[in-house]
C-alpha cells in the first residue's frame, strides 16, 4: 500500500447492508417476533400459572427493549461509523410506542375488565401504575410527530426539543420497571436495564458537554 492511501473504513462491508430496502424489511419483521412469541405461548398454553401477568410483563419487558434499542441508535451511529442506522430509529422508536399500547390494554383488559371506571381509580392509587400512565401519555406526541411532514410543521429546532422527551419516558419507564420488580425482590433485570439506560443517558451528557466546552474555548 502506498504511504497515505486513505484507509478504508471498517464499516464498509456494512454499510451497504443497513442501506439495502431490504433492511427496513427485516428489522419490520424482528420487532414483530415478539408479539408472535407472546401470542404462541398464550395460545399453546405456555404461560405459566398466571396468563394475564405474563403477558403484560412480557409486553412490558418489551417495551423498555424497544426503548434502550432506540436510544442506542445515536451512540452506535456515530461511535460505529455507521450513518445509516439513523433511518432505522424511527421505526425503532414507533414499535417501542406499539409495544407500551400494548402493554397498557394487557393491563386494561386482562386486569380491569376493559373498565374504564375501574381503570381511572386504578391508575391514581398504584404508584406504578401511573407512572407507566405518564411515559404513555408523554410518548403520544412523539408517535404522531414521527414523520417527514410533522418535521416540517414544527421546525427543526421544536421537533428535536419535543423528541427529547424521550430521555424522561426512558427514566419514567425504568422507575416503573423498578416498581413492578421490587414486589417480588426481584432486582437482578432491574440493574441490567438500569445500567444499560443510564450508560446510553450518560454519553449524550457526556457528549452534550464536551461539545459545549469545545465551543467555548476561544479559537487558536
Amino acid at each position: 500500500m502506498t504511504r497515505g492511501a486513505p484507509t478504508a473504513p471498517r464499516c464498509e462491508p456494512i454499510r451497504p447492508l443497513l442501506l439495502r430496502p431490504a433492511a427496513k424489511v427485516a428489522l419490520f419483521a424482528a420487532c414483530l417476533l415478539p408479539l408472535a412469541w407472546l401470542f404462541y405461548r398464550a395460545a399453546t398454553s405456555a404461560l405459566g400459572p398466571n396468563p394475564a401477568e405474563a403477558l403484560i410483563r412480557g409486553s412490558g419487558d418489551w417495551v423498555l427493549r424497544m426503548l434502550c434499542l432506540t436510544l442506542a441508535v445515536t451512540p452506535l451511529r456515530q461511535l460505529g461509523g455507521w450513518p445509516a442506522l439513523a433511518r432505522f430509529r424511527r421505526m425503532l422508536g414507533l414499535f417501542t410506542f406499539f409495544y407500551l399500547v400494548l402493554h397498557f390494554l394487557a393491563y386494561a383488559w386482562l386486569d380491569m375488565g376493559l373498565d374504564a371506571h375501574a381503570i381511572a381509580n386504578d391508575i391514581p392509587k398504584r404508584p406504578f401504575a401511573l407512572v407507566g400512565f405518564t411515559a404513555l401519555v408523554l410518548m403520544l406526541p412523539l408517535a404522531a410527530t414521527s414523520f417527514n411532514r410533522a418535521i416540517k410543521a414544527l421546525g427543526a429546532t421544536r421537533w428535536q426539543a419535543l423528541h427529547r422527551m424521550v430521555y424522561a419516558i426512558a427514566l419514567l419507564g425504568m422507575l416503573h420497571f423498578f416498581w413492578m420488580r421490587s414486589a417480588k425482590h426481584n432486582f437482578a433485570e432491574v440493574e441490567l436495564y438500569a445500567a444499560i439506560v443510564a450508560l446510553l443517558l450518560g454519553w449524550r451528557v457526556a457528549k452534550a458537554w464536551i461539545t459545549r466546552r469545545s465551543a467555548a474555548l476561544p479559537p487558536t
